[in-house]
């Protein structure tokens, strides 16, 4: 009896002894990384950014631009922004791209070209003057020459048509 109590007291110890290993890392797995003071919270498959300057502003995607696993187009594509939605960009990175987020201080999903989107108190305007701007119609310039007969020239040649 003794003998199987004191077993039984050795298997229990040797077993509370045991750690239950680690979860495993995954591309999903929220990490935390700290970038010139800043925490950022983001998946394992984005790499954090070597430099950080917090910017938390609503912008708008100007194209379907490719959203990056680094802020670079050596990265593997996340996802693609929608032409005109909203995004948030948390900060600056480097090579002059955007670490974005889909909500106010959420996680990090990825980086974009600076050039992908603007602010969202901007657009419009950025929209309108990216608009072709209509061309005037070439005017011609007559003269009379005589009785009903008259020179012109357009203005984009030089040639004159007698009529």
């Amino acid at each position: 009896m003794k003998k199987s109590l004191t077993l039984m007291l050795l298997a229990i110890l040797t077993l509370a002894g045991c750690k239950a290993p680690p979860p495993s890392v995954t591309d999903d797995t929220l990490v935390t990384s700290e970038v010139n003071g800043v925490k950022l919270v983001h998946r394992h498959a984005v790499a954090a950014p070597a430099e950080f300057t917090p910017i938390n502003e609503s912008w708008r995607a100007l194209y379907a631009a490719s959203v990056m696993t680094t802020p670079d187009y050596g990265g593997k594509i996340v996802r693609y922004l929608e032409n005109g939605k909203p995004f948030i960009v948390l900060g600056s990175v480097e090579n002059h791209w955007l670490a974005i987020a889909d909500q106010p201080d959420g996680p990090l999903i990825g980086y974009v070209p600076l050039k992908a989107g603007v602010e969202s108190s901007r657009y419009e305007a950025t929209l309108r003057s990216d608009r072709p701007r209509p061309r005037g119609k070439n005017k011609q310039v007559c003269v009379d020459v005589g009785g009903a007969s008259k020179a012109c020239r357009t203005n984009d040649t030089a040639t004159w048509i007698l009529d």
